[in-house]
């Protein structure tokens, strides 16, 4: 389905922005390139008439995101977070994108909730209101539990938004095919990758039995965190498009005049947050994907509440060691340590000098140290990250998208929080000086030794097989002789002896 039609897709694209004066706004406010613009505005000025007209209650970018669809509404919740890249009159149009969209209707609500649970909800419910907030995917519902009468919110799909996505995401798919046969020097940024990569997110976003199962792993992995709370997932009440869970009551982290009248230590909040995001990311491989202010409250009794967990990264070991040293290298502004990880990674190609590639990330590290989050325009600095990851040859890395994204809108959530005395890299420290201390001493490395010898023992019965197979295939068949079978098997005792030694050698480390 990504052939040619979907140039109509982008083509009204350009035609709705132009039609609902979002392309000026645009063209205002964001620094784009000469080219970037006269593309954008071949693609629309021409067609103008052609564009959706939106909601004229809405500003003009908003009307016109909130008229193209889901996929350009999550852009524009991403977009929200971020005022020191779009500016802040424009972050706070678009932060309408998070929790305040038009709803559905309250019986279509019901309808969806019956097919879904496959009983009436008058068996289920009680109370159930009007939508109290509707997003670009589903809306939620409060109401209560008639066995016990406690308190939940319903989430439930916004019906026929698989078939809207898909949409969506086909014309994506073609843009991105385009931009690659056009540019190749894009193809090093992989953005079909990158475009396969949030198509699997979306997919799990639909079906509301995975984000119920997120939200319960989420729970379990942060039973012990201090002034964290993740509301409970009530199994019996849920389907693919229907969710509940316990309702959650607080200051959304979005109305900022609430939590300073409410007596809020703004700065440890905000460094509360980019802590968390941190430590789950780090210690579990396993985080919130989408960290906006509509998702996140603080209840009375001073605990970050986080909920809507459709979007939920997850990094394998190996990721987070590379990354907590990354990070660790730019807070300890060994630039040199950094060059390094990139190149052992595997990021960096090994053709490229490692002092220059140094040297370069020090021209990018340098300028935010010491500084407040409100002297530091990370729009520039991203920019300048760009320009340097593509003079080195560093390729997308596909895993890190949602990690990499997170920790953006993460970091503009805390940046709107606490825009003055907010240091990124001071609250950062903490969990990635523990990360470290953990999983990158001795301790750590005798913890590898083990798992190693452990896999290693599985395979203890198989080794002589596989090694006659192995020499067998690299090399002529000989008559098998005394000498050569004592050969095997001094071969197999020496392994099983090597295996006994890392596994001695790791428990007396540990």
């Amino acid at each position: 389905m990504r052939g040619p039609h979907n140039i109509w897709r982008l083509i009204r694209t350009g035609a709705t922005f132009e039609r609902t004066g979002a392309m000026d706004v645009v063209m205002d406010k964001l620094d784009l390139p000469p080219m970037v613009k006269l593309t954008a505005r071949v693609l629309g000025w021409p067609f103008k008439f052609l564009g959706l007209k939106g909601d004229p209650q809405y500003p003009p970018i908003v009307r016109a995101i909130t008229a193209l669809g889901p996929a350009y509404i999550k852009f524009g919740q991403i977009l929200s977070t971020r005022p020191d890249v779009v500016g802040h009159e424009l972050a706070q149009q678009l932060r309408v994108l998070q929790e305040s969209l038009p709803p559905f209707d309250r019986a279509i609500a019901i309808k969806e909730i019956e097919a879904d649970l496959g009983q009436s909800v008058d068996t289920l419910f009680d109370d159930i209101s009007e939508p109290i907030a509707a997003a670009s995917i589903a809306q939620v519902h409060q109401a209560r539990l008639k066995s016990t009468g406690q308190k939940v919110a319903i989430k439930v799909l916004r019906p026929g938004i698989e078939k809207a996505f898909r949409k969506d995401i086909d014309a994506f798919y073609f843009a991105a095919g385009m931009i690659e046969r056009l540019s190749p020097r894009s193809r090093r940024l992989h953005p079909n990758e990158v475009i396969k990569h949030f198509d699997s997110i979306v997919r799990g976003e639909l079906d509301l039995r995975l984000e119920a199962s997120a939200a319960s792993e989420f729970e379990a992995n942060t039973a012990d965190d201090a002034l964290l709370s993740i509301p409970h997932v009530h199994w019996e009440y849920s389907g693919r498009k229907v969710m509940t869970l316990d309702w959650v009551d607080g200051i959304p982290l979005a109305d900022v005049d609430a939590l300073r009248a409410a007596g809020t230590d703004m700065h440890e909040l905000a460094t509360r947050i980019l802590s968390m995001f941190l430590r789950h990311a780090l210690r579990d491989g396993f985080f919130h994907g989408d960290m906006h202010q509509g998702n996140l409250k603080l209840n009375a009794n001073g605990e970050l509440v986080a909920f809507d967990f459709g979007i939920m990264g997850r990094i394998d070991e190996y990721t987070r060691r590379v990354y907590a040293e990354i990070l660790m290298g730019f807070i300890r502004k060994d630039y040199r340590r950094v060059a390094e990880v990139h190149f052992e990674a595997g990021y960096i190609p090994a053709d490229q000098d490692v002092d220059e590639f140094a040297q370069a990330l020090r021209a990018v590290g340098e300028p935010i140290f010491g500084h407040s989050a409100e002297d530091i325009s990370m729009a520039r600095l991203l920019s300048h990250l760009f320009d340097v990851t593509e003079r080195f040859g560093m390729e997308t890395r596909t895993e890190l998208i949602l990690l990499q994204r997170t920790m953006v809108v993460v970091e503009g959530v805390a940046r709107s929080i606490d825009p003055v005395s907010l240091d990124i890299w001071d609250a950062a420290r903490p969990e990635v000086e523990a990360y470290i201390k953990e999983n990158l001493g001795p301790r750590a490395f005798a913890r590898d030794l083990m798992k190693t010898a452990m896999v290693l023992s599985r395979f203890g019965p198989k080794l002589p097989q596989m090694i006659e197979g192995m020499l067998n295939a690299q090399a002529p068949q000989p008559p098998k002789t005394k000498s050569r079978n004592l050969r095997h098997k001094a071969l197999y005792a020496g392994l099983g002896g090597t295996v006994a030694l890392i596994g001695v050698y790791a428990l007396g480390l540990l």
